[in-house]
């Protein structure tokens, strides 16, 4: 493309030097003619006025002195009743003679009648003309030179981008959703660079949409997995005992339908075409199944988990959620806390608070404003669970606050439940 366009640039700038230079070339060689004529025309009339003032005051011509003043001239001077004819300066630029050069010719009459015919040399003429004609092609190939110039950074200019462009749009192709960021002067380009950029922004969204998802999934899952395992575990274990299998049965059912609606909950919150609906729901059964549900897994490390405060509260969250994000609190604590965890749910007038504490070392202070990130744990985990947990709390218009940082304590602060109110939208 780019020689292409210097190409043509080519072709059209020396079709207009020719336009332009040939008539312009034409005029020079008549503008240098005619000054020469015109030069010896006035030679001749003033060859005339010396004669006619020679012949009145001598009655004679001399011809040395014209000789003298016009050696580069030949000269004939014809009287008026052409009976005398003379001659003067150089002879060999006698338009008669054999080997006469090119000549220019300029004649004049005097008022007594007296003809004076001059001839110079073209020499100096066609010198004129090939400096006139040199000069009008330096200038000619000076802009063709600046033309060729201009249309190479020109050409450079356009293909760039188009060079550019392609090279994003192959790094886009192949999964490098960085924005490239270069902007060209051009408007055109600039705006297709524009729409890539978004392009990369908008695939670097979708990706680490999919990414989180995954992420999340697994993460979420693997809670109601390991219940619904020790479950079944227990069921494998107490096989001989009915009674034993059925209570285990119906835990592992119960695990099997809270895994249910985490599967609906994350496939729908990656499609973000649900808005999470929140109802009034009472907190106690909802903390007495979490007690219950975890207490063997304290026992186990002979540690306790306890449920105090005020009971009776209600607030204005998904059931699912709410067991979810407690349980992730939970877990946080079992595995990088120490001691009793107390879950402590309190009525602050416009929301209820729902502290989780352990007696633990507590998070280091260099992770205390962090910990909500991604990727960012105190060892050992993942760093999805508080920052996921934090995620659903807001989508549903609540918060998660790491209230005190020696001992751990962690408080989710819910909508206080509104007396008559069943369900409603809540933000994502």
């Amino acid at each position: 493309m780019r020689r292409r366009m210097v190409f043509s640039t080519l072709v059209v700038t020396v079709i207009a030097v020719m336009l332009l230079g040939l008539p312009l070339g034409a005029l020079t060689y008549k503008l240098v003619h005619d000054e020469n004529s015109r030069q010896i025309e006035g030679e001749a009339e003033l060859i005339g006025f010396e004669i006619d003032n020679m012949l009145e005051r001598d009655e004679e011509v001399d011809l040395t002195s014209i000789d003298r003043e016009y050696k580069d001239r030949y000269v004939r001077i014809t009287t008026a009743d052409g009976s005398t004819v003379l001659t003067a300066g150089d002879p060999r630029l006698n338009p008669r003679a054999a080997d006469s050069p090119g000549l220019i010719r300029g004649s004049a009459t005097t008022e007594a009648g007296t003809t004076v015919e001059v001839w110079t040399d073209s020499e100096s003429l066609r010198e004129s003309v090939i400096r006139a004609w040199l000069g009008i092609a330096s200038l000619s190939l000076l802009a063709i030179g600046v033309a060729v110039g201009l249309s190479m950074v020109q050409a450079r200019r356009l293909t760039l981008p188009l060079v550019d462009l392609a090279a994003t749009a192959e790094r886009l192709g192949s999964g490098v959703t960085t924005p490239w960021g270069h902007r060209y002067g051009i408007p055109e380009a600039d705006r297709v660079a524009e729409v890539l950029d978004r392009s990369a922004e908008r695939i670097a969204g979708l990706i680490a949409t999919e990414r989180h998802f995954a992420t999340d999934a697994s993460h979420q899952l693997r809670t109601p997995l390991t219940a619904l395992t020790m479950r079944l575990e227990e069921i494998i274990a107490e096989a001989r005992n009915p009674e034993v299998v059925r209570e285990e049965g119906e835990a592992a059912l119960a695990q099997a339908e809270r895994l249910t609606e985490t599967v609906e909950s994350l496939l729908g919150r990656a499609r973000k075409s649900q808005n999470p609906e929140v109802e009034a729901v009472a907190l106690d059964p909802v903390l007495n199944h979490l007690q219950a549900e975890w207490s063997p897994v304290f026992q186990q490390e002979q540690r306790r988990l306890l449920v105090t405060g005020d009971p009776g509260l209600t607030a204005m969250t998904v059931p699912a959620d709410l067991a979810q994000i407690l349980a992730t609190l939970v877990e946080n604590a079992y595995k990088h806390g120490a001691g009793t965890v107390t879950i402590r749910r309190l009525d602050t007038g416009q929301s209820v608070r729902i502290e989780v504490s352990d007696e633990g070392e507590g998070v280091p202070e260099h992770l205390s404003g962090r910990i909500f990130e991604r990727e960012v744990s105190g060892g050992g985990g993942t760093g999805l669970g508080l920052a996921l947990a934090r995620h659903i709390a807001e989508s549903e218009g609540a918060r998660i606050e790491l209230v005190q940082t020696r001992p751990t304590t962690f408080a989710l602060f819910l909508p206080a439940g509104a007396g008559g109110l069943s369900k409603m939208t809540g933000p994502v």
